[in-house]
């Protein structure tokens, strides 16, 4: 069965065939960033208009690469949420109206469960059970995962999440946007000089909080010259001390969960020190751990394909209505 995906939650553009036996055929990914970094961060507006010019002649792009033509698409996946609501308007709309002219069945995706699902590309993918942490810009989450659909939320972030901390202290640095990969970079030229709360450690329970850690970090900043060294250090002991919060908190679920397998999937999974630190953990607990490949930690449209692939071999399917979400909670979705 050969799925189209489609991904559009955000500022990247992501469109992949994939078949259930033969795994991914071919995939492409248009980002936007170089437009938003004008700005220092997404502008809803701009963001669904590249969608609209650059969706359609990446969808030609990829059957074509695939040698496949448009008869052999049996069924069609898209992001229909969580995510920018225009954005995703665009995906939801032109997977619709092709499901539709082709008379294939449509699948609406959670884009969380994408990337849940992500390291189910590998050739070495995880088994259920296992517990999810999923790290974004927009989300941090910890889940128990029994099967596609069965999911138990066991911790999220009540405030920002990590990516958006990562964001926010990269704006405090002068690196502008995207802030992550940015305020990784200076931290390779940091010194441990620094030492910042690892928040809500102290305390049982998986919920995450980061919006002191980002007040921590600008009152530090605003203590010293601000000079080249001072913020290569500031991003040290930010990227440290995020790191270590996740790992204390995925340790500590799976403790809980009596569970040896973790899965790291989300834009903040391709962090190394945050890989390091979970794997040295894992270790010592005697578990696995798995993650995407970097090219599929970020948004796109392999994960959808794949997500929706499962979901419409089991029999699920949408109807004509265009379906779209801004905000849909994980754990409300059907299991299969």
């Amino acid at each position: 069965m050969y799925i189209l995906g489609i991904e559009t939650s955000c500022d990247e553009t992501g469109v992949a065939i994939f078949h259930s036996e033969r795994g991914l055929i071919s995939h492409h990914l248009y980002s936007q960033i170089s437009m938003h970094s004008d700005y220092g961060g997404v502008v809803p507006e701009l963001a669904s208009r590249d969608h609209i010019r650059k969706l359609v002649p990446l969808i030609k792009q990829t059957i074509a690469d695939s040698q496949l033509e448009n008869s052999d698409i049996e069924g069609i996946a898209y992001t229909a949420g969580p995510g920018l609501m225009g954005a995703l308007l665009v995906g939801a709309t032109t997977a619709r109206s092709l499901a539709w002219a082709w008379q294939v069945p449509a699948i609406a995706v959670h884009h969380m469960e994408g990337h849940l699902l992500a390291p189910m590309l590998e050739e070495n993918p995880p088994a259920f059970p296992f517990v999810a942490l999923l790290v974004s810009g927009g989300h941090t989450l910890l889940i128990r995962v029994d099967g596609i659909g069965q999911y138990t939320q066991l911790g999220e972030s009540l405030d920002d999440a990590a990516g958006e901390a990562f964001d926010k202290t990269a704006k405090m640095l002068g690196l502008g946007y995207p802030g992550g990969p940015k305020v990784s970079q200076l931290a390779e030229q940091g010194h441990d000089r620094f030492k910042f709360p690892r928040p809500m450690t102290d305390r049982p329970g998986l919920d995450f909080s980061f919006s002191g850690l980002k007040t921590f970090t600008m009152n530090t900043l605003n203590k010293t010259d601000k000079t080249a060294q001072d913020k290569a250090d500031i991003a040290y002991a930010f990227q440290k001390a995020t790191s270590e919060t996740l790992t204390i908190k995925c340790r500590r679920a799976l403790q809980q969960t009596q569970l040896k397998t973790l899965v790291i999937a989300g834009g903040v999974s391709a962090n190394k020190q945050i890989r390091a630190d979970l794997l040295k953990m894992t270790q010592k607990e005697k578990a696995q751990l798995f993650f995407p490949r970097l090219e599929f930690c970020t948004d796109n449209g392999a994960m959808i394909a794949y997500a929706g692939c499962q979901r419409l071999l089991a029999g699920q399917q949408e109807n004509l209505e265009i379906f779209a979400k801004p905000r849909w909670p994980i754990d409300l979705l059907k299991s299969i």
